[in-house]
């Protein structure tokens, strides 16, 4: 897990990734806010450009996420997409899947209970 600390705030955000298959697992833990959306979004681009295809984000230990999270997802999305890919979500935290209901991003994203099931 890698913990980044921001010059202007603190960024309480971890990242660790793993395969599991043929695809790759993100976990992320923490808030994603404006300060740390950017990490997020750096560690999907280096995997995207990498060649990894078949993303999949684990939210289970987000305890916060903001509009810029949203669009870091959605971006990685778009990118996958273009590629022929995939990223997936697990996610049970009623708040969070809340905030993909009101966007309308429940219907963009596959959204699973664990990552057993994402894979």
């Amino acid at each position: 897990m890698q913990q980044f600390t921001g010059s202007e705030a603190e960024v309480d955000l971890s990242l660790a990734t793993r395969a599991e298959g043929a695809r790759i697992v993100v976990e992320v833990g923490g808030e994603i806010d404006a300060f740390a959306a950017p990490k997020l979004r750096d560690k999907l681009d280096q995997l995207i450009e990498a060649g990894n295809h078949q993303l999949v984000v684990d939210l289970e230990r987000v305890e916060f996420m903001d509009s810029a999270a949203l669009g870091v997802l959605v971006g990685a999305l778009r990118k996958m997409e273009a590629h022929d890919g995939s990223l997936s979500l697990v996610c049970t935290r009623e708040r969070l899947l809340k905030i993909f209901r009101i966007t309308h991003l429940d219907k963009a994203f596959e959204i699973h209970p664990d990552v057993a099931s994402a894979i």
